[in-house]
């Protein structure tokens, strides 16, 4: 540049310096602006590729930490109650730092804030926020904090809680404008999910429909179709613990009929009371009932032989139309999410097809029963019409043959014919009148005789003995050896109530495919060697009349275990 006399002056290099040191800025803050736009859609697409609800959750924390430099991240699910946290996943701590911990939070405090205020926030601190109120021993140290909420369809999700940005900073707008604009993308990928999930979840539960349709359609015994209920539900809604409870004919309580999973051999076989218990609710009010958790709740923990250690649970009832026919149970373990809406629907649709399909199976075999019962009365009518006179007939004729019989021996033989028909006779008239008086005796089951037994027992002993039973009881055992089983409980129970001095009893009744085996225990004083035996050789003599034995121990020293087993007919 000249100036006016002629001479030159040369820009200052500092000036210059400077504007290429801005231009150098400008450029490493578009650089840095490139790349992390370029780190959020990479973030996005991440995000977006998964369909596993769980995977697509943690996909997400693990996204914002590294976008925001972060070094702990987590994501809190809003549970149904919309103000507590159902799930909370972490990034950042390790395996041991989360157990010394211990339990996750539940959505009070800070974290509880974007809870009640669902709008971004971003503190420089964390303790001098209001709703602070400090960490749980061994929680790492944390200041800094950025948190979003996560929108689906316009329903608020849950929250992305961010602290402690590398290197001693505080979030900035950038940052909660990232993390704000990967909360919109996460919202459509955990919608993405859910409706996959939902979508996969639907159509295994069609399956399993088809499955128990298909079973019992194809004559599967009952007992083996419900315990595929209970596995296809246990398996498909993840729980630990399934069972199928089947109400008694009085309806005074229901009997576990199968249980799988964990815990299965505790409770299998065992009578619930429907008062006060969590099936007993079901059956009464014909509707699903949830628990949040099974250690924590009276109706589940309080009833004997109770299970432990498991956390939320649902029942659902196995009805046709307004008829309960049993309850489906289903626990999960100690700290899984509890039972939502959206499964309880279709396990409830699962449910009653399945008690559909049951009831077609019953009316089938009611169909053949009476099939059966109309073969067996047209049996006793051609005996009673064809056969029965013409013995009588051949009878009166041999009657009248033998007054012309002289030979004294041929005589006494034609007469003792004549007796045999006689008895013949005899013996086609009771088949005929077993084979109507079929038709019309009372059907009263095992189980519901066993049930009053006891029932009536508990009054006399001070105290309710408890009670098992397990197996085709009703089914598959003659009427003979229930009416027998039966007198040897009620006579079992009194010796208890007047010799015993017993504080508890116990009753078992288990048809495990071979004997029918009936367990009375007690602890009390025991048999004296000197006692009288003459009831227990009665109860002897009604075992061995069917081929079976009655057994007597004493294996802790006090107390009394009687063990009356007697053998079933082959299918």
């Amino acid at each position: 540049m000249e100036t006016a006399g002629g001479g030159s002056v040369r820009l200052p290099h500092l000036r210059l310096d400077e504007l290429l040191g801005e231009l150098q800025a400008r450029l490493d803050t578009a650089r840095g602006t490139w790349d992390r736009v370029h780190s959020l859609l990479e973030a996005v697409l991440s995000v977006g590729r998964e369909l596993d609800l769980e995977h697509v959750l943690r996909r997400i924390v693990e996204a914002a930490v590294v976008l925001v430099d972060a070094q702990y991240g987590a994501l809190g699910v809003i549970g149904q109650d919309g103000r507590t946290l159902s799930q909370f996943l972490t990034v950042g701590l390790t395996d041991e730092q989360i157990k010394a911990i211990g339990p996750f939070p539940s959505g009070h405090g800070l974290l509880g804030e974007l809870i009640r205020h669902p709008a971004p926030l971003r503190l420089p601190k964390i303790s001098e926020h209001a709703a602070s109120y400090g960490f749980p021993p061994n929680h790492p140290p944390m200041h800094s904090f950025v948190g979003v909420p996560i929108r689906v369809r316009d329903q608020v999700f849950g929250n992305l809680y961010l602290t402690e940005k590398r290197g001693g900073a505080d979030f900035d707008a950038e940052d909660e404008a990232v993390l704000s604009t990967l909360a919109v993308a996460a919202g459509v990928a955990i919608d993405n999910a859910r409706l996959y999930e939902e979508s996969t979840r639907r159509e295994r539960w069609l399956r399993a429909s088809a499955r128990v349709t298909t079973s019992l359609m194809s004559g599967s015994p009952r007992q083996d179709v419900m315990a595929q209920i209970a596995e296809l539900a246990k398996e498909i809604t993840e729980a630990e613990l399934a069972t199928v409870s089947l109400p008694l004919d009085d309806g005074s309580a229901l009997t576990v009929e199968v249980a799988t999973g964990e815990l299965a051999d505790a409770i299998r076989g065992v009578a619930l009371p429907v008062e006060g218990t969590l099936v007993g609710v079901v059956l009464c009010e014909r509707e699903p009932v949830c628990s949040l958790s099974v250690d924590e709740d009276p109706r589940v923990s309080a009833v004997p032989a109770s299970v432990t250690g498991l956390g939320p649970a649902v029942a659902v009832p196995i009805k046709s139309g307004e008829t309960v026919i049993g309850v489906l149970f289903l626990a999960r373990g100690t700290g899984r999410p509890v039972f939502s809406q959206e499964e309880i629907e279709p396990l409830l649709n699962f449910a009653g097809q399945a008690a559909m399909a049951m009831e077609l199976a019953e009316r089938r075999a009611d169909a053949e029963q009476l099939a059966l019962l109309e073969d067996r009365d047209r049996i006793a009518r051609d005996l009673h019409d064809l056969a029965i006179q013409r013995l009588f007939a051949t009878g009166m004729t041999l009657q009248s043959a033998d007054r012309f019989i002289d030979h004294a021996e041929a005589s006494e033989r034609v007469q003792r014919a004549v007796n045999d028909l006689d008895e013949t006779i005899k013996i086609i008239r009771a088949t005929i009148f077993g084979l109507r008086s079929r038709e019309t005796a009372p059907q009263h089951g095992l189980r519901t005789r066993v049930v009053q037994t006891v029932g009536g027992a508990a009054t006399l002993l001070g105290f309710a003995p408890s009670l098992r039973m397990e197996g085709l009881l009703d089914t598959r055992v003659p009427r003979a050896v229930i009416d027998d089983a039966v007198a040897v409980l009620a006579e079992a129970l009194t010796n208890v109530v007047r010799h015993a001095r017993a504080t508890s009893a116990g009753v078992s009744v288990v048809n495990d495919g071979r004997d029918l085996v009936l367990t009375v225990t007690d602890n009390g004083v025991g048999i004296p060697g000197d006692g009288r035996r003459s009831g227990l050789r009665n109860l002897a003599e009604r075992a061995e009349r069917h081929g079976g034995r009655l057994l007597l121990s004493a294996p802790s020293g006090d107390g009394t275990v009687l063990t009356w087993r007697v053998p079933l007919p082959a299918e």
